[in-house]
């Protein structure tokens, strides 16, 4: 079997992974020119589903690098009011209630991540190359082409292109992402010693904070820590950025897209920053400083877009991971796990197809009809959160803060409350 992936994000350089591990002729092609071409600076926390699927594709010798490259992440989720009181928390911490090592949560840089994922995967690299269509022959197989009027044939094409993909783009076009009517404005401030000791233990402890104020307006503050065991694991630091060290304090205001001004994606950092400090200018000073004292240029603004529910489409030698099919908002915090989670099944069914002879078609299948009940589920709670955060009516403002208070008072209903989807591989 052979199998072409269009694209090098973290979904396609996990599948790559697995399906080399299996023995299956694999090639990659990426329209970057470069392994770091617009990779953010910061890091992603990793649950138990992509921890799994990482551990599953890699080989040893990359994940002993990962385990060496990442930190303990917390499960902790804390609710405060816009003067920084606690209304209530919840409490999922990961590392306490897991048994296997390899499913504990951890956080790790992005960057640090991407060396790992392209760590052995020079032979089956294709930099700069731009997919432009493909062609399916009646006797079955698939041939992709590019910009640069080269083509590859394959048995099996996978769209690891990103939100806006062309391959599902010419493959379902009619499923398209929306404008789910939330607007972020994002930013970082940079976590020195000095600072850390000035901030409350909430916002320095890795905890995900959300500020819900009694008016519109929502803010999510959560500390990034750069593992520092990531540069120990360096064979040469030459190509590590200058701020991959840095500690962060990383904050997202959202709002409904309807209350921000006409032209607020056109705006500059500074005009970003000054907008959200009047929208929160009764707030906690504390909470004002991380948007006054974010570093320079690091404010921009992000349109939350989100994909449908997925209904079931015909399966084909085309196939698609990560958020070429599932874009989702970041209020769940799910979308890198999630695409981890489709390289680890789909590799488990191409490698069953390539060992005994099966469909191709069939494996791809099965796998998308997996896909689609987890992605709805994660597709659904991101959606659910993003416009909780944009709710505008003062009235459900103030309905949900009463319901946390009630959660915080009647451990019951926080446990109701907070009860997670029963959704683990």
């Amino acid at each position: 079997m052979r199998v072409l992936i269009v694209g090098a994000g973290t979904g396609g350089l996990c599948l790559a992974h697995g399906l080399t591990r299996a023995g299956i002729d694999v090639e990659v092609f990426e329209r970057s020119t470069e392994s770091t071409d617009g990779l953010p600076g910061y890091g992603i926390h990793l649950n138990a589903n992509g921890c799994k699927a990482l551990h599953d594709c890699l080989p040893p010798e990359n994940w002993d690098r990962f385990d060496a490259v990442t930190a303990p992440a917390k499960d902790i989720v804390r609710f405060h009011d816009e003067h920084l009181r606690q209304i209530t928390a919840r409490d999922g911490d990961f590392i306490a209630s897991e048994s296997d090592p390899i499913r504990h949560r951890r956080a790790v840089s992005r960057l640090a991540l991407r060396e790992v994922l392209l760590e052995g995967l020079n032979p089956v690299l294709r930099w700069d190359k731009t997919f432009v269509r493909y062609e399916q022959p009646p006797g079955g197989g698939v041939t992709a082409h590019f910009a640069d009027g080269t083509t590859a044939a394959g048995d099996v094409l996978v769209g690891a292109d990103g939100s806006n993909s062309r391959v599902r783009g010419q493959y379902l076009p009619d499923l398209r992402r929306f404008d789910v009517g939330v607007f972020n404005v994002a930013g970082r401030y940079a976590l020195t010693p000095d600072r850390a000791a000035r901030l409350p233990t909430p916002l320095t402890e890795g905890s995900v904070n959300n500020i819900v104020p009694a008016g519109p307006g929502w803010m999510f503050v959560s500390t990034w820590y750069t593992p520092r065991r990531w540069a120990d694991a360096q064979h040469d630091g030459s190509h590590i950025k200058d701020d991959a060290a840095t500690d962060y304090v990383v904050w997202a205001y959202a709002a409904a897209r309807a209350g921000y001004p006409a032209g607020v994606e056109d705006m500059n950092s500074d005009q970003l920053r000054d907008l959200v400090l009047d929208r929160t200018k009764d707030w906690d000073p504390t909470l004002r400083s991380l948007v006054a004292d974010a570093v320079p240029g690091s404010i921009a603004p992000i349109p939350l877009r989100s994909m449908p529910t997925l209904e079931p489409w015909p399966a084909s030698t085309v196939t698609l991971l990560g958020d070429a099919i599932h874009n989702m908002t970041p209020m769940a915090g799910v979308g890198a796990n999630t695409a981890l989670r489709d390289a680890g099944h789909l590799r488990a069914a191409l490698s069953q197809a390539a060992a005994g002879d099966g469909d191709p078609v069939q494996a791809i299948a099965e796998y998308e009809t997996r896909m689609r009940a987890y992605a709805n589920i994660a597709l659904s709670q991101s959606l659910r959160n993003a416009r909780t955060a944009g709710a505008e009516a003062r009235l459900k403002r103030s309905a949900f803060r009463t319901l946390l208070r009630v959660a915080e008072a009647a451990p019951p209903v926080k446990r109701f409350m907070f009860a997670a989807p029963k959704d683990r591989d």
